[in-house]
């Protein structure tokens, strides 16, 4: 079933305006500009609204660039959604470390596991900032949680601290995590849901390769050697890759039982023109 998911009201973020391929958006209590090659409608907002941002985005390269940006700025600053608190950061990538369209995952994963009535084991990959972990955590599940990065790590327990989930069951794994999934699978471990980001291209912290069109289906095959015989869900975001929600879709069909499936986008709505801005694609899976 394709869907169309697009985010409702969050207290801590807005997506004030969009067009000439940038976003005008509120993280907290400040106000940010940044690119989106996709955005090639008008803005609908005036220059004086878009005048008011606190740090603009400027590209140096295909791939990065500098934040441009007033002295009331920080380095870092507190976000909240429901009980969870975490950081935001303006990266070198121009992302903040907070992905809000991601939220209408959230609540999903929460219903899933608060639903099941039994300690749940969830495997993050591609884990990120973590934010994800500490749903599952908030909601009772031990979490295994794996990425590449030691500083996005780093970055993740500190939301955990943020969050006031020091005592909850999360183990931080820095790893590969294609070689990751292969040891699990060797050691016959078993996870009750996944939940996986993959990039379009990126290296392990020993420089393996990945790329997702090559790697995701024979990422996909060994985890699903992982779930139990009676398992939550499995849910995989992408973003800026050239496939549809569909191969997510397909690939999952591949691998997985009969079940709900479901894809399709993740969207924003402005809060100017209630225009819709499609973030990512998605597939979820879950038992029927």
């Amino acid at each position: 079933m394709f869907k169309i998911l697009t985010l409702g009201d969050m207290q801590d973020y807005e997506l004030l305006d969009s067009g000439n391929q940038q976003r005008l958006e509120r993280f907290g209590s400040y106000i940010i500009s940044r690119p989106d090659p996709q955005l090639v409608w008008k803005p609908y907002l005036d220059e004086n609204e878009w005048d008011k941002a606190d740090a603009v985005f400027r590209r140096t390269s295909e791939s990065k660039g500098k934040w441009e940006m007033d002295e009331k700025m920080p380095e870092k600053w507190v976000m909240h959604y429901k009980d969870l608190s975490f950081y935001a950061k303006l990266t070198p990538f121009k992302h903040t470390g907070v992905f809000p369209e991601q939220a209408l995952h959230w609540e999903w994963i929460k219903e899933k596991i608060e639903n099941a009535k039994k300690p749940a084991n969830v495997l993050n990959l591609f884990a990120y900032t973590g934010i994800s972990s500490l749903v599952c955590a908030s909601a009772g599940a031990n979490v295994t949680h794996v990425d590449s990065s030691h500083p996005t790590i780093g970055w993740a327990r500190a939301n955990q601290t943020a969050s006031k989930l020091d005592k909850a069951p999360i183990r931080w794994i820095l790893d590969d995590v294609v070689k990751f999934v292969q040891r699990e699978v060797r050691r016959g471990s078993k996870y009750d849901a996944i939940i996986m980001d993959p990039p379009v291209y990126g290296r392990g912290p020993k420089g393996e390769i990945w790329s997702f069109n090559e790697s995701f289906p024979y990422l996909m095959e060994d985890c699903a050697q992982l779930l139990t015989k009676n398992p939550l869900f499995v849910l995989v975001n992408a973003y800026a890759i050239s496939s549809s929600a569909l191969t997510l879709e397909n690939v999952l069909m591949d691998y997985l039982p009969t079940g709900n499936m479901e894809c399709g986008e993740l969207c924003l709505k402005e809060k100017s023109a209630k225009r819709l801005l499609s973030t990512g694609i998605f597939a979820r899976w879950s038992v029927k």
